[in-house]
């Protein structure tokens, strides 16, 4: 049995989201003005698009607060959403390329990225089918449904391409196994089949391995392919314990590409110096431990799990994007979620967050053990 409390959200939770959204929208203008400018001739086009994208995504996440009844639980939803997904990958091969990448879809002059959604569609599935299967999740049957179905995605991600995405969707479902109760031992086998498997991709398009080139040794080529994590992390070096101010950044003057999106946390380092950039990790590491917390006390196995992998794919991420941007690992691609400028990824996160908050609103009519 489940008590729903409209007003029993995780506070500190939501409160932690408001102000990355906040702070996220103050460096996306920051980092986009001069370039909006130059390509609209309005210094404020990126930070109203991402505006746009926080209001419908805040109004997603209250939306899913206030209803009662958890939508998100039913087959119906989550395998619609998995074939949803999968048709939205699948079609983006027959849209134009932007940057030799068919990472979107257009319609009605709006642009979205269904990888996006795949990260929440897979999360649900997993969830679902790991509380469904708990008992016999290690036969073989029983894990080849997940194992199927994940390839599936990764090879359209990845043939997007989006290597990135794909491995982090990776990382996220084998943890969520792992967590469901799958055994160790298995994980030998299909890691060396999809760790072959990314290999591969690897040496099938040239500018991925000249990023892992470039991060094994960024000096090479410091005008090539070391170019941005050189001049990242000399944005960052130059802010400094202060930094250099709100809106004084140099690097966002078009040396350091892609500011506004995958190398945010360049900009916040420069312009906030050591105190803002320790700050957002702060951030991020309490949104981690509550997001843990409303795992630890959610009232089911497939809301326990949801919860976990919900929490786990956005600090993933951060982490993975904040790590790139300080040279410890090769470029991806991956935007810094609550942050970057992306509406698609806005968006479905705040919906993530939604779905958070709604399973802290759900107790447990019992005090369990």
């Amino acid at each position: 049995m489940e008590i729903f409390r409209r007003t029993g959200f995780d506070k500190s939770f939501s409160l932690t989201t408001l102000i990355l959204i906040s702070f996220g929208l103050v460096i996306v203008f920051s980092s986009s003005a001069i370039l909006s400018n130059e390509i609209y001739e309005r210094p404020f086009n990126f930070f109203i698009h991402q505006l746009v994208g926080a209001c419908i995504g805040l109004t997603l996440a209250i939306f899913v607060m206030v209803t009662k009844i958890p939508f998100y639980q039913s087959n119906i939803f989550i395998y619609g959403l998995l074939f949803l997904s999968f048709i939205l990958l699948s079609a983006c091969m027959f849209m134009p390329a932007i940057g030799h990448t068919n990472r979107w879809l257009f319609f009605f002059g709006l642009r979205f990225q269904p990888s996006e959604l795949a990260k929440i569609s897979l999360i649900l599935f997993i969830a679902k089918y790991l509380s469904r299967k708990k008992e016999n999740i290690n036969e073989l049957s029983s894990l080849a449904v997940p194992i199927a179905i994940l390839m599936i995605f990764i090879l359209l991600i990845i043939k997007e391409p989006d290597y990135g995405t794909a491995i982090l969707i990776f990382v996220i479902c084998a943890t969520m196994l792992f967590i469901g109760g799958v055994k160790f031992s298995y994980f030998f086998y299909t890691g060396i089949f999809f760790l072959t498997l990314f290999i591969f991709y690897l040496f099938q398009a040239s500018y991925r391995l000249n990023r892992f080139i470039a991060f094994l040794s960024p000096t090479s080529d410091p005008l090539g392919s070391g170019y941005q994590a050189f001049q990242s992390k000399l944005a960052i070096g130059s802010g400094g314990l202060f930094g250099v101010g709100p809106g004084q950044s140099t690097q966002k003057l078009f040396f350091l590409p892609y500011a506004h999106t995958d190398y945010i946390y360049s900009i916040v380092g420069e312009e906030f110096g050591l105190i803002g950039a320790v700050g957002v990790l702060f951030l991020f590491g309490l949104f981690l431990w509550r997001g843990l917390v409303i795992a630890r006390n959610a009232p089911t196995l497939f809301t326990r799990l949801l919860a976990a992998g919900l929490t786990m794919a956005i600090c993933t991420q951060a982490l993975l994007n904040i790590s790139i941007v300080l040279g410890l690992g090769p470029a991806t691609g991956l935007p810094l979620p609550l942050f970057s400028f992306g509406r698609s990824s806005l968006v479905c996160t705040l919906f993530s967050i939604g779905i958070l908050l709604h399973i802290s609103q759900r107790k447990t009519s019992l005090r369990r053990k």
